[in-house]
C-alpha cells in the first residue's frame, strides 16, 4: 500500500484506512509464510499474483504476456458489474498463463507449455 498524500481526518474514513492497512498486513504476512514454506520444503507448490511479471519466472518459452498489457488487466476495478466479453477472456488468459509459468517453474519442469483458453484475444 502506498502512503496517502493527504490523509483523511474524519474518524469514519480514517477507520476505513486503518482497516485497509490491517488487511494489507495480514495478506502480506500470509503470502510470506506460504512462500517461505515452499522454500523450506514444508509444502510443495507455487505462488503467483495478478501483478506478477511473467518474465520474472525466467522461462523460455512462456505464453505471450507483455507486462505492460498484464498490469493493465491487474488494474481493472473489482465490481459486480459484468465485464466486456473480450476483457473477461483476456483476464482468463492472463490467469491461465501466469499459472502455467508458475507451475512449470516451481512445481514440475516437465510440464509442456499450455495454450490460451481464448487464443484469439491473448492478453490485450
Amino acid at each position: 500500500m502506498e502512503a496517502e498524500a493527504e490523509p483523511k481526518t474524519d474518524w469514519a474514513r480514517h477507520a476505513l484506512r486503518i482497516n485497509d492497512l490491517i488487511d494489507n498486513q495480514v495478506r502480506s504476512l500470509r503470502k510470506r509464510q506460504v512462500i517461505d514454506s515452499y522454500k523450506a520444503g514444508v509444502r510443495k507448490g507455487t505462488y503467483w499474483g495478478i501483478r506478477t511479471n511473467i518474465a520474472d519466472y525466467g522461462l523460455q518459452p512462456t505464453l505471450e504476456c507483455p507486462f505492460e498489457k498484464t498490469i493493465l488487466l491487474a488494474g481493472l476495478r473489482t465490481r459486480l458489474k459484468r465485464l466486456d466479453a473480450k476483457v473477461q477472456e483476456q483476464v482468463i488468459n492472463w490467469g491461465y498463463a501466469v499459472c502455467d509459468a508458475a507451475l512449470r517453474r516451481h512445481v514440475d519442469t516437465d510440464i509442456p507449455i499450455g495454450t490460451f483458453p481464448y487464443p484469439d484475444v491473448g492478453v490485450g
